[in-house]
């Protein structure tokens, strides 16, 4: 057999397949594939809660200015009373 592989032609007519090998290669490779895909999926759950805590500060923010402009209405009000 060592003469027809030297003759040339394909690898996969002389090496052997080891199916064990293959199964562990493909596991690896669905695992890197997985991790990838949750690391990308929790960096947009990051955006995301990043975004809603922006608008909550903002949304309190805007509860303590309207808090505030009514407390000098009533400040004002009474000034001039």
């Amino acid at each position: 057999m060592s003469g027809r592989r030297s003759q040339g032609g394909s690898r996969f007519l002389y090496d052997s397949f080891d199916p064990a090998e293959a199964r562990i290669e493909a596991n690896e490779r669905v695992s890197e594939e997985r991790w990838s895909a949750l690391e990308r999926r929790l960096g947009q759950i990051d955006d995301a809660l990043e975004r809603l805590e922006k608008r909550l500060w903002l949304g309190v923010y805007g509860v303590a200015a309207f808090l505030l402009a009514q407390g000098a209405e009533a400040i004002l009000n009474a000034a001039m009373k």
